[in-house]
C-alpha cells in the first residue's frame, strides 16, 4: 500500500529507543479501531519501519521508530533523509520527537522529562541535508524546536504529574558509544543539560521540510555519574534500556495528552518558513 492510497496524517510521532509501538496501545484507533501498516518510498531509500497510521482522539497520527521495529538502526546509520521524507510524505505538519537521553546536572533527575529548546551538534559524517545542490538554500536554525508545540508539551507533562522541564539544551553524539568522563566534564563546564544521540540531523532535516519538531527528552541516567556526587555510576545500555523499559508509558500518556491540544493551524511559531524550494528528488514535493 502507498502513502497516496491513505488519509494523510497531521501529527507524526518518532519512536526512540525501547518505544517502538505507539498506536497499538490501549487509548487510540482508526476509523476501523485498528492500526494500519504502510510502507512509504522516499528518494533516500526505505525509513526505519512501516509507518503506523491511527487516530488518538479523533486526530491522524502517523509513527515511526526511528531505530527500526527492533533497535536494528542505531543512530548512527538511522536514514534520517528517508525518514523525515516519509512523514512529510504522509502530510505530517506536525513532529514529535521523543527521545532518551543523560543528565548532565544534578537538578535534572532520572524520569524527568525535558522540553527542548536548543542544541549542540557534536555527530560527524551523518548526511544533514536535503540541499545537496544545485539549488542554494541556507536554512535559519537559530531556534531549533517550535515554541507552540513546547509549550503544548510542558502542559501535557504537568498535566500527566510529569516532573518536567520547560527548556534545555541537548548535546548529540555520535555514538554508539557513550561520552568519557572529559566529554561529559566539559559538556557540564558549557552549561549544557543533556545528551542525546539522535536530535540532530532530526531536528534540522524538520526544520528544511517545513515541519513543526519538538524534542522531548526522556531522562534516563546521568551522564558517565556526575563527579562528586555519591552513589551514581556510569551509564551503561543495560540500565539505559532497563529504565526506558520502566518508564515508556510515562512517555506514551504524555503523548496521549498532548496530541489532541495541537491546534490544526499553526499559530505561533515562523517553521514553515524555513522551507525553500527543495530539489527535485523525486518525490511529490518539488
Amino acid at each position: 500500500m502507498t502513502a497516496a492510497a491513505l488519509p494523510e496524517a497531521r501529527v507524526g510521532v518518532f519512536g526512540g529507543s525501547g518505544f517502538y509501538s505507539f498506536l497499538e496501545s490501549e487509548g487510540s484507533s482508526n476509523e476501523t479501531g485498528a492500526v494500519e501498516f504502510v510502507d512509504v518510498d522516499t528518494p533516500f531509500g526505505p525509513p526505519s519501519a512501516p509507518i503506523a497510521l491511527g487516530r488518538v482522539a479523533g486526530v491522524a497520527v502517523a509513527f515511526l521508530p526511528r531505530h527500526g521495529v527492533s533497535h536494528e538502526f542505531p543512530p548512527h546509520v538511522v536514514n534520517w533523509r528517508a525518514n523525515l521524507w516519509a512523514m512529510q510524505e504522509m502530510g505530517v505538519t506536525r513532529l514529535l520527537g521523543p527521545c532518551a537521553a543523560g543528565s548532565l546536572k544534578p537538578s535534572i533527575h532520572p524520569g524527568d522529562f525535558v522540553v527542548l529548546d536548543q542544541l549542540v551538534d557534536r555527530t560527524s559524517g551523518r548526511v544533514q541535508t536535503y540541499y545537496d545542490g544545485p539549488v542554494p538554500h541556507h536554512v535559519a536554525f537559530a531556534d531549533p524546536y517550535c515554541p507552540e508545540l513546547a509549550g503544548l508539551a510542558v502542559d501535557a507533562a504537568r498535566a500527566r504529574g510529569v516532573n518536567s522541564h520547560d527548556r534545555g539544551t541537548v548535546v548529540v553524539v555520535q555514538g554508539p558509544r557513550f561520552s568519557t568522563r572529559a566529554e561529559s566534564a566539559w559538556f557540564r563546564s558549557q552549561g549544557w543539560d543533556v545528551v542525546n544521540m539522535t536530535q540532530y540531523p532530526e531536528a534540522y532535516l524538520a526544520r528544511e521540510l517545513g515541519i513543526c519538531y519538538s524534542g522531548i527528552a526522556l531522562v534516563t541516567d546521568y551522564d558517565t555519574g556526575l563527579e562528586g556526587e555519591p552513589g551514581i555510576e556510569p551509564v551503561t545500555m543495560e540500565a539505559v534500556f532497563g529504565f526506558l523499559e520502566a518508564n515508556v508509558e510515562a512517555v506514551r500518556s504524555v503523548l496521549f495528552d498532548l496530541i489532541p491540544r495541537i491546534p490544526e493551524e499553526r499559530t505561533s511559531c515562523a517553521c514553515s518558513d524555513a522551507r525553500g524550494p527543495l530539489p527535485d528528488h523525486g518525490g511529490s514535493l518539488t
